[in-house]
């Protein structure tokens, strides 16, 4: 067990700095979590806009985020609670529906794929063989390539592609499929469609604003367990040394850094990796309370607008992934545009756009990406960046921020190291 006196500093108050910092706090670790905002949460918060609570950003999850469910639980965030359970359905307006029975893997997906509204018998068959196909290989490509031509090389041209593949890839690593790496994309099938547990293939949709579902009760449970937490702090200074980590004048035996790749590289220049972003933009319409959809979430696929999330009172979000035409758009325009695409037949009576320029690493084939580890003992590195095996999700966040912690803690760091 680490010594009581040990102290470590957590710069970054996202999921994987928040994951760190309880699995520190829990192993009796002194930690100090840094957040330059005011609020914790990084880019999965919640933000007062007009009066109102909103999300920075639409999150999906899944039943197969394991390790993130399992830290809510743990906060006291019961999932059963703050989220609803469905299972996975793609709808579009064009008529193309696929959804998943309740029924176990791979039972559900086979079906699903069967049974799938305006494909024809050939391509839904050839598609299960090909999807066979990658389970026998452990999801596992001969060499990276983009998304797109690893679907061209499987013959994977029709609906199934435009209507299922693309539209998942660019909602899993904000990466179109002509440019986004398809061992990433493998590795995202392989833990949901492609597992063996049908409940990871779940979709799992907030019933509350994001705070609640982990930064507010990480935020509460650190505190009720004597850890610090400083909002409003940025780190200008970090310099370890042999006998520990001065963080702008203070004193620690170690340090996380989980802020965004971004920052961490102006914290620590050793980290000399440099990336391609890509955006994310979230359109908030009020309509009438009694305005939804049909299932909370749908595929728009129009000129600009992906993904439509119903929250709740008629309500809507619509996300917008990667780069594109839509960024072309004042705020103004792009909420008429997404309203035009709706096609509700009913005028928005608010409206709000919250883009996010760097919301994600642009995971494109062959990206190289650090480790935990850094060339000093003392300094750790964690956030959705470093969790090579994910594209940047929260899943891979938390992860992250758990693997750091516990190489602190298995180092049972002392004040002398």
């Amino acid at each position: 067990m680490p010594d009581q006196r040990t102290k470590v500093a957590v710069i970054g108050g996202g999921w994987a700095g928040l994951a760190a910092a309880v699995e520190l706090t829990a192993a009796g670790i002194d930690t100090t979590l840094f957040e330059a905002g005011r609020v914790v949460g990084g880019r999965a918060r919640t933000v007062s806009i007009d009066g109102r609570k909103l999300d920075n950003g639409q999150h999906i999850l899944l039943g197969a985020y394991r390790e993130t469910l399992a830290l809510m639980r743990r906060l006291g965030a019961d999932p059963e609670r703050l989220f609803e359970r469905r299972p996975l359905q793609v709808i579009e307006p064009d008529g193309f529906h696929l959804a998943l029975p309740r029924w176990p893997a791979p039972l559900n997906v086979a079906w699903g794929l069967l049974t799938a509204k305006g494909v024809g018998l050939r391509e839904k068959l050839a598609t299960a063989w090909w999807m066979e196909g990658i389970k026998a290989k452990k999801f596992q490509l001969d060499n990276d390539t983009t998304v797109a031509a690893w679907l061209d090389a499987a013959g994977q041209t029709g609906r199934l592609r435009r209507h299922l593949w693309e539209p998942l890839c660019l909602a899993a690593l904000n990466t179109p499929a002509e440019q986004a790496s398809a061992q990433l994309f493998a590795n995202v099938l392989r833990d949901s469609l492609g597992s063996a547990r049908r409940a990871d293939t779940d979709l799992l949709l907030p019933r509350v604003d994001f705070g609640q579902l982990l930064a507010e009760p990480a935020r509460d449970w650190l505190l009720a367990h004597g850890a610090e937490i400083r909002t409003g702090t940025r780190i200008e200074e970090l310099a370890a040394g042999e006998h520990g980590v001065d963080i702008d004048g203070c004193r620690f035996d170690g340090t996380i850094i989980a802020t965004a790749a971004q920052h961490a590289t102006k914290l620590w220049p050793a980290l000399t990796a440099r990336y391609d972003y890509e955006p994310i933009a979230t359109v908030y319409l009020q309509f009438g309370a009694k305005t939804g959809l049909p299932f909370p979430l749908i595929n728009l696929a129009g000129k600009h607008g992906q993904w439509v999330v119903d929250r709740g009172n008629g309500l809507l979000a619509c996300v917008l992934s990667g780069h594109g035409a839509w960024e072309s758009l004042d705020d103004g325009a792009l909420a008429e545009t997404l309203q035009a695409e709706l096609g509700l037949g009913e005028k928005a009576s608010w409206q709000k756009v919250i883009r996010e320029k760097r919301a994600t690493l642009s995971a494109r084939p062959g990206l190289l990406r650090p480790g935990c580890s850094t060339a000093h003992s003392r300094v750790f590195l964690a956030g959705d960046y470093t969790w090579a095996d994910y594209p940047a999700t929260l899943e891979g966040a938390v992860r992250s921020g758990l693997r750091a912690a516990r190489r602190i803690i298995d180092r049972e760091l002392a004040p002398a190291w």
